[in-house]
């Protein structure tokens, strides 16, 4: 039998120092709100660390999360994945910040890594998985731009083929499919990372660490240059409209939660993506020619 040999210390070491790293730069930007800390236990195995930042000048919620647990998968989990091994091991950093300025856009990052183990406890499988996505209210192509490119060019330094092959991936699965429209306008996604003949597990590891400390480069730019844009009621309301579909992805589509809420994970920390304010108007439709109606194109197939 061939003994595996996992990342299970070293992307546990990664996604802790980039939790760090990722809350110091947010407290930085804002220059009001500062995080709160919440260690918690999870009933079975492991935990995590949850960071909620909130009423900022700059952020209004956002959290920054990691976790680590491990146990035995539910038999609903086993028959999702397609495995007979039920003892795992999951570790990751995930994270979604809502601004309060509408032109600010939301983003979400996550980076994460799952082990499985037979009876005796060797590795069996391991793979990894996440990405990060913009959900903006209004659409500036010169943001796009910024943060499609940032990824862009961790990808290409380590193989063309990756970039065109997860945004792919990304643009399929942030779709809101009852809607017929994108959830945001795109970034990468990624899953089931695993050693294959093309690529060994060294490599993803270093491909989805790489992403996650370019994460900074590529957002916060952006907030710098649209914080101070001025707006008003009109632009705050359209901002809820949107983010009532945000909540409908994650609700209905969202792997990780539903991976959460399935495993006995924690609730507060699972739906902490959710944003503070939010609303549902009936057959809502923007003016014609207008920056809201701007956006809908940009999401429409």
């Amino acid at each position: 039998m061939i003994v595996m040999k996992g990342f299970k210390t070293e992307f546990e070491t990664f996604i802790n120092d980039l939790q760090d790293k990722i809350c110091v730069t947010l407290e930085t930007i804002d220059g009001k709100a500062r995080f709160k800390e919440d260690l918690w236990q999870r009933e079975g195995g492991g935990g995590g660390r949850t960071r909620i930042i909130a009423n900022g000048a700059v952020f209004e919620k956002g959290g920054v999360n990691t976790s680590a647990v491990h146990g035995m998968l539910p038999e609903s989990m086993m028959k999702y994945l397609k495995t007979d091994f039920s003892h795992f091991f999951a570790c990751g950093l995930s994270l979604v910040l809502h601004p309060v300025n509408p032109y600010v856009p939301t983003v979400h990052a996550n980076y994460r890594y799952f082990e499985l183990y037979d009876n005796d406890g060797e590795v069996v499988d391991f793979w990894f998985g996440g990405g990060s996505d913009l959900t903006p209210y209004y659409f500036f192509e010169d943001d796009k731009a910024h943060f499609i490119l940032a990824q862009k060019a961790v990808c290409d330094r380590l193989d063309l083929n990756l970039y065109p092959r997860y945004r792919a991936v990304c643009d399929d699965y942030f779709y809101n499919k009852h809607r017929s429209e994108a959830r945001g306008i795109g970034g990468l996604f990624y899953d089931y990372l695993r050693a294959d003949k093309e690529h060994s597990g060294s490599f993803w590891f270093e491909f989805v660490t790489s992403l996650g400390h370019e994460f900074i480069d590529s957002y916060i730019p952006i907030v710098e240059r649209r914080k101070e844009m001025a707006y008003g009621e009109k632009q705050r309301y359209w901002q809820e409209i949107r983010r009532g579909r945000y909540v409908e992805f994650n609700l209905l589509y969202d792997k990780g939660t539903l991976f959460g809420l399935k495993t006995n994970g924690r609730t507060e920390s699972i739906l902490m993506s959710l944003p503070p304010r939010v609303r549902w108007d009936y057959d809502f439709v923007p003016e014609p020619g207008s920056a809201e109606e701007k956006l809908l194109l940009a999401l429409k197939r």
